[in-house]
């Protein structure tokens, strides 16, 4: 991918507790100061009423079935999409999201047909850039139990090891994709990603 001026959009993903939204802070630090260009950071499940559902499901306050609670993230996505993603890159910012629709491969094929979650996440743009995170299952309880007493949904270790090996399959048949080492000390993880990051963008 040449160097460009143009709008980018740059995902994170991993495991909870693997260090994305460190990493995102981390990034758009750097870029702000080597490109002096606007940055919007974001993440999903969003802020609005459907992540609001989402996180309810995730923290157990109600339940749904795996395929509602995944189409409640592409519904989720699909706003976050034309309500701050795309109106951000049109007006020519970068765009970084802690999470996006990799998320829902990896954890949503735990229990549901991937195809079919691929099929209702086709139509959403493309990063530019994918940075998968990779620590252990055993390092992100360590890292969540630091932050939080309480632990969601997907948050357990067979689970977690689950979705460890579904991110590192799909993550063979994704294009702009990086898997970073997330077990390094957060200073090598971030040098790592803005070595990566100054090859696909110029002030």
């Amino acid at each position: 991918m040449p160097k460009t001026k143009n709008p980018i959009f740059i995902v994170f993903e991993g495991l909870d507790g693997a260090g994305t939204t460190t990493q995102v802070d981390l990034l758009a630090s750097y870029l702000r100061n080597e490109t002096k260009r606007k940055i919007l950071l974001t993440k999903e499940p969003t802020n609005n009423i459907i992540g609001g559902l989402i996180r309810g499901c995730l923290s157990e306050d109600w339940e749904t079935s795996p395929a509602g609670l995944q189409l409640l993230f592409a519904a989720d996505r699909a706003h976050h999409l034309k309500k701050e993603i795309e109106p951000a890159l049109t007006a020519g910012q970068i765009v970084i999201c802690d999470r996006y629709y990799l998320s829902s491969i990896a954890y949503g094929s735990i229990n549901l047909d991937q195809k079919w979650l691929y099929r209702i996440n086709a139509k959403f743009l493309k990063p530019d850039l994918i940075f998968l995170i990779d620590v252990t299952s055993e390092t992100a309880i360590k890292r969540m139990r630091k932050v939080r007493n309480n632990i969601e949904l997907f948050e357990h270790k067979a689970t977690l090891e689950k979705v460890r090996k579904n991110y590192l399959e799909i993550a063979k048949l994704e294009k702009n994709l990086y898997i970073i080492n997330g077990e390094e000390i957060i200073t090598r993880v971030r040098d790592d990603i803005n070595t990566i990051v100054k090859q696909h963008i110029t002030k």
